[in-house]
């Protein structure tokens, strides 16, 4: 199976080609992005693809990164993902952003607490942990910092943006952390997450786990002084 991988959730655009016969990827581009997925990604997406002999047609399956994230980067990806999987009628998988930063953490770790943390800004994580012989101790979650150190509550591995705000909030209560990374995805997990996903189950659905920021005015009125 050949798979082409998306990641736009974060502060990266990335894109990558690989199959299930071999760990070394056919092509792969990523770029760190505050703002402009939008533009940036097609381009991308056909500089990769281009790298690769048969084209979107040899293509078996997408996989993309469906949050939690920016709200602006999860629509980039998820759009392009499924234009892509309408035109070459291959199925399309949503791969959790959490769960590509517990992959490389869990493939490197035999035992222990890890938890993939993401600064969710207003003082809140989306958060969750898991070990090797009990899986999924918390799900995937928005949470205040002190709630989700407390959670935790025992010594782990951290990973992702908002592992340093974890760590030290966990440090406040007198337990130990080690911080594993705090960056975007690999979009190389993206990809073996993807293998592995149920196109049935597998869902390309944006996973916000926040409701807008924005809030409609009261009776969609302006109000009046």
């Amino acid at each position: 199976m050949r798979i082409l991988a998306i990641d736009t959730a974060l502060e990266s655009c990335s894109a990558c080609i690989a199959t299930e016969e071999s760990d070394a990827l056919l092509a792969v581009e990523s770029m760190v992005l505050v703002r402009g997925h939008a533009e940036a990604l097609l381009p991308l997406i056909e500089r990769v693809v281009a790298r690769c002999e048969g084209g979107f047609e040899s293509l078996d399956r997408v996989a993309v990164t469906v949050g939690p994230g920016s709200y602006t980067g999860l629509r980039v990806g998820l759009s392009a993902a499924r234009a892509i999987g309408l035109a070459t009628g291959i199925p399309v998988v949503g791969v959790t952003t959490l769960s590509a930063l517990l992959a490389p953490v869990l493939a490197t770790h035999g035992e222990g607490l890890i938890a993939a943390a993401i600064d969710a800004r207003h003082g809140s994580i989306y958060l969750q942990a898991m070990n090797p012989a009990d899986g999924i101790i918390v799900p995937p979650s928005l949470v205040p910092l002190d709630e989700a150190a407390a959670m935790i509550g025992t010594r782990a591995t951290l990973v992702g943006s908002g592992a340093p705000m974890l760590a030290a909030a966990m440090s406040a209560r007198g337990v130990e952390t080690t911080i594993a990374g705090t960056a975007s995805p690999d979009i190389a997990w993206v990809a073996s997450l993807g293998f592995l996903a149920d196109p049935e189950q597998a869902l390309p659905r944006p996973l916000y786990l926040r409701g807008p920021d924005a809030t409609p005015q009261d009776h969609a009125r302006i109000a009046r002084r």
